[in-house]
């Protein structure tokens, strides 16, 4: 029994050493021969919701290109080049200053070769590359393997090999006569043949030399420390602060909604509605305004769960970086902008309220109750409409499964608190604010908010496109007129339509909305010197990436000291500093977005620079090693041919993950000091990140 716990737990645990890589793109392959001498060598691939795989072809400057190398081809000769079938999809990218091409859903890549032996022995692989939006595979190889009789070759074979021998008596001949051209074709034809015995030596070579490697003793720095990152990272759980974030995001837009003209006015009517219902049982009059609120949350989380099914979890989760679902969001705030501005109203047809109402009255019990609360989001719906729809599109590109559910029971819960409160406490409702023109100013406050927030939809379509249109400085030129236009509003300097219906146009503001005014024209020239290239680190979330900027007289950039693990660590050794470990790739496009809002940031390129030793490792990199290295992987042995190979090796084996960006802070034998930090563009998380590192490595060492 003991023996069977132990191997439990100890498969347990790889599962949990497994739980950072990916693997979201599953290939297989053939040969199709069709009994003819030309043949074809397939793979096709299966791609995971939300991944894509580069194209060949790409150039050296893009990202990774599929292709096709060989190990070993004996009786066949490649036919062309590696070309690919499927939907492809081509973008231009402002990164790498070029169109991108890549597939999603699944890919088929083909290479086309020609028998020229009775028997054949292939030995080959396919190498591509995968991201998704938030991280990058190194460059992942398939392998082909494949030996046989060929189809149909002998007779053309060995008419080749006859014609061959023939012209090679003729080519010998004219020498011995004297010609010139023949003496020079035959100096050519020798140094040929002398190349590919050189080449044939040194591929025997590399063989041997292959085999000798695969027994290299691993160094303590190598040492695989998946369970201590793990741990690590444990201790702050990304889903449960999203989560957090989402329902606190839900629940103060229902709170704003309370205090709009749609819903403040009904609430004292409607409690007064229930305890007069209940006038000689006032704990009835309570419990029903408990149903009623019970039932307000009921309705709002039933539209946030119809939200997920009718787009289902992997829906969601592309919403982020789809443009086209973007632009569609982004027009949707701004028409839920101009709503507030008081341009038109978002009504429901009012027979709807009328048909509910009425059977609300004819009812009794809890589905009257059920039936008031669903009247109320119907009547309510042109206030709360807008706040709701700005939510649930923030909500669908979480990139939570459940966030519009988590965030729609915030909402309700708020919308529903005040109702319950004032049933059980009555006298609140004398000390509770009148309606006035204060609820309009909410309204137009809440237009200005989605108005701006429209526009970070945008920049995702902008840069999916390469439309240059919503540059940085653009962006923030937009939004540092939109709140200096809200501080106008704020201060009583810029009126709306729909302020003449609550009172007094030309009445002063009030003192707190003057106070909101002046923040927000605070925060219009906070945003002032990023035209220029400051960080602005409270928008760096919703602004684009620093390098989408045209002018920018901050041209400090971060580089790494060290490109090799081994020097880099032992550098960092005889510095008496940490080393930052940075696995990336040159084709890795949140790498650079990371490197250009991130590390640009004043704080975090001094903390790296200084207090850091930063080793970037490419897994990209296409150096071949000097000795090319066999290592024992998932129980199959690999060859590891190029820099890139090794470093990508690194990554898997000894923390686990094996997508870019990957960073996290280690000490001198190799031991994380914190956990890994992937691909989030937040300033003051990342230099939070980095100071754990550096607190923990100076709390060891004293």
């Amino acid at each position: 029994m003991k023996k069977i716990v132990s191997l439990a737990i100890m498969m347990l645990i790889a599962v949990m050493a497994q739980a950072q890589m990916l693997n979201p793109v599953k290939f297989s392959s053939q040969l199709k021969t069709n009994g003819t001498a030309e043949a074809e060598i397939i793979f096709s691939g299966n791609i995971s919701s939300g991944w894509h795989v580069y194209s060949t072809g790409l150039g050296a400057d893009g990202p990774i290109s599929a292709t096709f190398n060989v190990n070993k081809l004996d009786g066949v000769e490649l036919v062309g080049k590696l070309t690919a079938r499927g939907s492809e999809i081509s973008n231009f990218d402002k990164l790498f200053d070029m169109k991108l091409r890549y597939f999603e859903h699944s890919v088929q890549f083909v290479q086309k070769v020609k028998f020229i032996k009775p028997n054949y022995n292939i030995s080959a692989y396919l190498e591509y590359g995968a991201c998704n939006d938030k991280n990058c595979l190194p460059p992942t190889s398939v392998d082909f393997s494949k030996n046989g009789k060929s189809p149909a070759t002998a007779a053309s074979t060995n008419k080749t090999n006859a014609a061959s021998s023939s012209d090679n008596k003729a080519l010998l001949l004219a020498a011995a006569s004297g010609s010139p051209e023949a003496k020079a074709a035959l100096a050519k034809l020798r140094a040929d043949s002398l190349a590919n015995l050189k080449a044939d030596s040194i591929s025997k070579a590399d063989s041997i030399t292959s085999t000798s490697l695969s027994s290299a003793d691993k160094t303590s720095l190598w040492k695989p420390v998946i369970g201590q990152l793990r741990q690590q990272n444990g201790n702050s759980d990304s889903d449960n602060q999203s989560w957090t974030y989402i329902f606190f995001m839900g629940f103060l837009g229902g709170l704003l909604a309370l205090f709009t003209p749609c819903v403040w006015p009904i609430i004292p009517m409607t409690v007064s509605f229930f305890l007069k219902r209940a006038k000689d049982n006032k704990k009835k009059g309570i419990r029903d305004a408990i149903t009623y609120g019970i039932s307000i949350v009921v309705i709002y989380l039933a539209l946030g769960l119809a939200v997920t099914g009718l787009f289902g979890a992997s829906a969601l989760n592309a919403l982020a970086t789809n443009a086209v679902f973007n632009i569609l969001f982004c027009l949707l705030l701004i028409l839920f902008a101009v709503s507030f501005f008081g341009w038109f109203e978002i009504r429901l047809p009012e027979k709807w309220g009328n048909a509910v109402d009425t059977k609300a009255t004819s009812t009794t019990g809890l589905l009257s109750i059920f039936l008031m609360a669903f009247t109320l989001t119907l009547v309510s719906f042109s206030c709360t409409g807008p706040i709701i729809g700005f939510l649930l599109v923030d909500f669908a590109t979480s990139g939570s499964i459940l966030g519009p559910a988590i965030g729609m029971f915030g909402f309700a819960l708020a919308l529903a608190l005040p109702f319950t409160l004032f049933a059980m406490f009555p006298s609140w409702l004398k000390s509770a604010p009148r309606s006035g023109s204060w609820m309009n100013t909410i309204k137009v406050v809440l237009g200005f908010i989605e108005l701006a927030f429209s526009l970070k939809f945008f920049s995702v379509a902008d840069l999916a496109y390469g439309w240059h249109i919503l540059d940085r400085e653009v962006f923030l030129s937009l939004w540092i007129v939109i709140f200096g236009a809200l501080g106008l509003y704020l201060i009583g300097k810029l009126k709306f339509q729909s302020d003449e219906v609550g009172g007094d146009i030309n009445k002063p503001m009030p003192v707190p909305c003057i106070m909101l005014g002046l923040c927000s024209f605070a925060f219009a020239i906070y945003m002032v010197p990023g035209l220029w290239g400051a960080p602005c680190k409270a928008v760096s979330a919703f602004a684009p990436p620093m390098n989408t900027q045209d002018f920018n007289l901050d041209t400090k950039e971060i580089k790494a000291q060290y490109t090799d693990y081994e020097a880099g660590m032992a550098a960092a050794k005889a510095a008496g500093k940490p080393a930052l470990i940075d696995f990336t790739g040159f084709g890795c496009v949140n790498c650079r977005k990371m490197e250009a809002a991130v590390w640009t940031d004043p704080q975090v390129a001094e903390k790296i620079s200084k207090e850091y030793v930063l080793i970037s490792l490419f897994v990209d990199d296409k150096t071949p090693l000097s000795k090319p290295m066999i290592i024992t992987e998932n129980g199959q042995k690999r060859t590891l041919r190029s820099i890139g190979d090794k470093w990508s090796y690194l990554q898997r084996s000894k923390f686990g993950a094996n997508a870019q960006p990957f960073y996290v802070p280690v000490d001198n034998e190799g031991n994380p000091l914190n956990g890994s930090y992937s691909y989030k563009e937040d300033i003051p998380d990342y230099t939070a990140f980095l100071q754990k590192g550096l607190d923990k490595y100076r709390n060891a060492r004293q």
